[in-house]
């Protein structure tokens, strides 16, 4: 389908195309850069409406979050316009820049865990996540392109054993550190100002729940390393991110436990 004549009618030469996600959306910016809009396939209507809700829930809550501005629904798919947040993506920063942006990152991603676990309308608990990973590996379906490598040639049935293992005793931590996660705070998703280097914002918010706080955490820093030009790099950051959110002392095998789950939940 011709997505911008369908979706954008005679004003489709407004929008200019951004990147094709791994999701299968299609991403566009509008020509004044203030808003973008994303559009999903018919078979992802409904994902993409799970984010539409998740903003809704979200407008007003002061966390730097895009606001949906249009939704529209035809037969070829979905469209979701949103308020663009300013910045460049942290993962377009050095590793010098992005140690600088990062303690204002942990503080963004820190606001969003903060908002209220009994308010928030939606989940992505350890049992749930655990299920959905049943549910694509029963389907041979796990994107071996998201596993370390080390796991790439491990039968798929025994990456989830090995996540099942530790489920009892994630489960009990899960019960007494519960916040709302962003679900996905990889680094193309924190907004930066390059001038100031100072986090704008959270972008792609179609997995937000609540969840174990370190289901977030895990999934940042692991995205980040790429970024860093040194080992020592990464430790500061390790350290930065685990001081501005007063955990005093972080428990890495639970961070381990996250990023063996996470590959198995997309596909």
């Amino acid at each position: 389908m011709n997505r911008t004549n369908i979706f954008f009618g005679e004003s489709h030469s407004d929008w200019l195309p951004v990147r094709g996600g791994e999701s299968g959306d299609f991403v566009f910016r509008r020509g004044d850069g203030h808003a973008f809009a994303k559009i999903a396939p018919a078979s992802r209507r409904g994902e993409l409406a799970g984010e539409r809700d998740r903003l809704i829930w979200l407008k007003g809550r002061r966390c730097g979050l895009p606001e949906v501005i249009n939704w529209q629904e035809e037969q070829e798919g979905a469209c979701l316009v949103i308020t663009a947040i300013p910045g460049v993506p942290a993962a377009d920063l050095s590793g010098a820049d992005l140690l600088k942006a990062w303690p204002s990152m942990g503080q963004q991603l820190g606001a969003v865990h903060s908002l209220s676990v009994d308010q928030c309308p939606f989940e992505r608990r350890l049992s749930r996540m655990f299920g959905r990973a049943v549910d694509v590996v029963s389907r041979n379906a796990v994107n071996p392109d998201f596993l370390p490598d080390e796991d790439k040639s491990t039968p798929q049935l025994d990456l989830l054993a090995r996540v099942e293992r530790e489920l009892p005793v994630r489960l009990d931590q899960e019960r007494t550190d519960m916040v709302v996660c962003h679900g996905d705070p990889c680094m193309p998703n924190f907004m930066v100002d390059p001038k100031t280097l100072q986090c704008t914002g959270l972008i792609d918010l179609g997995r937000l729940g609540t969840a174990d706080r370190y289901a977030d955490l895990a999934l940042m820093i692991a995205n980040a390393e790429e970024n860093w030009a040194a080992p020592d790099e990464a430790e500061r950051a390790f350290a930065v991110l685990f001081n501005v959110l007063g955990i005093e002392a972080p428990d890495r095998e639970r961070l381990a436990f996250y990023l063996r789950l996470d590959p198995l939940t997309w596909g």
